[in-house]
């Protein structure tokens, strides 16, 4: 049983993977566990073999199964840019000739295999969690020669048992919610933290409509201080009269830029005493 994903992924639950385990003996009783975000595929696996008698559905909407399928050629990539970088120190920058040459080598790879793995190139060559999904974007970074020393494994009994779909989480909810036994495992990507490496965009209203499949259903939920959702539904438990404030109100944007590739958008609501947005 692996209990850190094969390959980086942001978001992954190894640090969690022990104390999941105990969870998981509170729900005997369960017989289908839906993994609705199921990035690197690490809960669903240790819930396939903590319980082999259930179904386990692994929602592979980021397609790490392909990532997987190429880790043979991903690692004779690093295996070239090993090479590349032997004069490096290690830990320190990758600049001139040798920076080029990286990419050079990658660019190759992508031209005559359709296919690179960006974020385990970037867990190599850039700073711990700093991930880039394109060679465009890799070349705005800094390359450090922290490129893995051995291969990656092939783990090739990864997803083994497993019943992989690959869709939006509703589209899944709504699939199994009336199931009996079923347990939706519930992983979305943080509020507030960097969601690059995700095919998704998502908003506020994207996070708390994820709160919905947890109504009356048994649930593992997965959220971090930084989102504080947590504090948001304990202040809207204490005051479920205070409704929408901004129900009605009148709505002005400001565009504002900190420096060449940093802006946010001010917004300013306004309702008059009779209650209109003007």
């Amino acid at each position: 049983m692996y209990l850190s994903a094969p390959l980086p992924f942001m978001g992954q639950k190894r640090m969690f993977a022990r104390e999941y385990i105990k969870v998981l003996e509170g729900f005997k009783d369960a017989r289908v566990f839906v993994d609705l975000f199921g990035g690197s595929g690490l809960l669903s696996h240790i819930t396939k073999c903590k319980r082999p008698d259930a179904e386990v559905v692994y929602n592979d909407f980021d397609n790490y199964r392909r990532r997987l399928d190429n880790i043979p050629r991903t690692n004779a990539l690093l295996a070239d840019l090993r090479e590349i970088a032997k004069d490096v120190p290690r830990g320190k920058p990758i600049k001139g000739e040798a920076r080029e040459r990286i990419f050079e080598r990658i660019s190759i790879e992508e031209k005559e295999c359709g296919y690179v793995d960006y974020i385990t190139l970037s867990s190599s060559l850039m700073f711990s969690m700093k991930y880039k999904t394109s060679l465009e974007g890799m070349r705005k970074e800094t390359l450090y020669n922290t490129i893995r020393m051995t291969d990656y494994p092939l783990c090739v009994d990864y997803l083994d048992g497993l019943d992989v779909a690959s869709c939006d989480y509703r589209v899944l909810y709504e699939r199994y919610k009336d199931t009996p036994g079923v347990v939706f495992l519930v992983d979305p990507p943080y509020l507030s933290t960097e969601v690059g490496t995700y095919r998704m965009s998502w908003r506020l209203a994207d996070y708390l409509d994820v709160l919905k499949v947890l109504r009356d259903r048994p649930f593992v939920y997965f959220t971090s201080n930084k989102s504080q959702i947590v504090e948001l539904c304990e202040w809207l438990g204490k005051n479920r009269a205070a409704g929408n404030p901004f129900e009605g109100c009148g709505m002005s944007e400001f565009n504002a830029h900190m420096n060449f590739s940093a802006a946010y958008t001010d917004i300013m609501l306004y309702k008059n005493n009779e209650g209109n947005a003007a």
